[in-house]
């Protein structure tokens, strides 16, 4: 017989399975879905390559029993009436072949997220190529904050809650939208399985070039998302992107838009935006009214933006301005976002996920903004599939703007990425040095953790961005700097 996909469910009840066994479990995603289904009351196993800190140690602690590697006898300990596949798992995957040679109930995880829980809640999901994790983590922390209890799942840690899911007992769920593929059977966007009525678009630019082919085919999917949205549902979307509101256009819900620019034309827009050593405030105008003055912790023009799309969707859920405010205002953020790491020798290091262009450009602007009188030092490793191309090489050359020294990685070869589409570190380091930012590349971690410990200065903040480990980069540069003793 062909080997066929297996026993596939697309949805399935609540209160059908008790036994939940998830292949990739140490993944982000997949680890936290462990997580919440071990909260949510079904015995849990799973199985992995390789299992490392820090999701080793969360799972341990929420009693999730974990096999490596990957092997078909896997199943008779876990014996699940239903399997998980994460979309790390390739149909060669021996334990995912015996799934399929078992005839096993299996789901993919967005689906399984869909069935188990967003179809039974109101599901508020933010997509979008920027801003995700941080808007998401923002809106469920609005909700909480308000005492609506919402459950969350988001692809971050979140410094309120320590986690990045939480199982609620109010109608909504808020789950971060990711357009990346679903399962090995299963081309299509994770978002796409997650039914939503509420959701926010913060931004469409071209990305996960290794997945979609070019703008065109990665707009599309969106389109599809939109779609989904019922006709009394809601889509806030950002007006500082034409091709997202052209986007937004295909939806049967009520739309509504936001932008950050003062004065521009949106349903929400702010004023009197300032910034400082204690993050954002500025005052709030819905559709011409001024509501009132929200504040955070958190910086930058771009999160005034992702806070706006929070205000707009929760207002469309009924809460007053007064209660999202106070939820904004006590917003710790999320880990890896902006966040302050450490103080060495009066060094400040801060770490941040940001690798596309735009991230890295509006990441820069924020630090600069909330540490102006500081030298700014940025520290980049471009990693992802897309930054690591040559696709935004000029976007890169313009996205450093407001560092006064930038140091990047060249990265590793990689076997999907052709050597003519590969980014030039040395080219685009000409190109910093041609706008009177200090330059310089190095090919491995050591050589630029001793160039960071021998040069850096008491006052600097250094901004290391990389959507990766970058070789463990930052916990040694805080132990180099503190050996260093603060001299310098």
């Amino acid at each position: 017989m062909a080997d066929d996909n297996g026993n596939v469910l697309e949805t399935l009840a609540p209160g059908a399975v008790r036994r939940i066994h998830l292949l990739g479990v140490a993944g982000t995603g997949m680890g936290s879905f462990a997580g919440m289904l071990k909260a949510a009351g079904y015995e849990v196993t799973g199985s992995d390559e390789n299992v490392y800190p820090p999701m080793s140690d969360m799972l341990k602690a929420w009693g999730i029993p974990v096999v490596t590697p990957y092997r078909p006898e896997n199943l008779d300990a876990a014996k699940p009436d239903l399997a998980i596949i994460g979309n790390v798992i390739r149909r060669v995957n021996p334990e995912a072949t015996e799934v399929r040679a078992r005839r096993l109930p299996q789901m993919s995880f967005p689906a399984a997220l869909g069935a188990l829980f967003l179809k039974q809640s109101h599901s508020v999901v933010v997509a979008g190529t920027h801003g995700k994790t941080t808007t998401s983590s923002l809106m469920a922390h609005v909700l909480v904050d308000a005492g609506k209890d919402p459950s969350f799942l988001v692809g971050g840690v979140t410094q309120n809650y320590a986690g990045n899911y939480r199982v609620g007992k109010g109608p909504h769920f808020v789950v971060e939208g990711d357009e990346y593929d679903t399962a090995y059977w299963d081309k299509g966007s994770k978002f796409l399985h997650y039914q939503p009525r509420t959701a926010i678009l913060t931004s469409v630019e071209f990305d996960h070039a290794d997945i979609f082919r070019d703008l065109p085919h990665y707009e599309a999917t969106f389109e599809k998302f939109v779609r989904l949205i019922p006709p009394e549902g809601q889509l806030v979307v950002c007006a500082a992107y034409p091709n997202a509101l052209r986007i937004a256009g295909g939806t049967r819900a009520r739309v509504v838009t936001y932008v950050a620019r003062e004065g521009a034309q949106a349903d929400y827009t702010p004023r009197k935006v300032s910034f400082g050593a204690e993050g954002a405030r500025f005052e709030v105008v819905e559709r011409g009214t001024v509501l009132g003055t929200a504040r955070m912790e958190l910086t930058g023009l771009h999160n005034v933006e992702n806070a706006l799309s929070v205000i707009a969707a929760a207002r469309g859920l009924g809460l007053s301005f007064e209660e999202i405010a106070r939820g904004l205002s006590s917003f710790r953020g999320v880990k890896r976002r902006q966040e302050v790491r450490g103080e060495p020798g009066g060094i400040l290091v801060v770490d941040d996920f940001a690798h596309h262009p735009t991230a890295v450009r509006e990441t820069i602007a924020a630090i600069r903004q909330r540490y102006p009188e500081r030298r700014l030092w940025a520290l980049f490793e471009p990693r992802s599939n897309t930054s690591r191309r040559n696709i935004h090489q000029e976007d890169y050359a313009h996205a450093f703007t407001g560092a006064a020294r930038a140091s990047l990685k060249v990265p590793e070869r990689h076997d999907k990425v052709p050597t003519h589409e590969e980014l030039d570190v040395p080219r685009l380091c000409e190109a910093l040095k041609a706008q009177g930012i200090q330059a310089d590349h190095a090919s491995d971690v050591p050589s630029l953790l001793e160039r960071v410990t021998r040069e850096a200065l008491r006052g600097d903040v250094l901004l290391v961005m990389s959507n990766g480990a970058f070789g463990g980069f930052i916990d040694k540069v805080l132990a180099a700097l503190q050996a260093r003793g603060g001299e310098g």
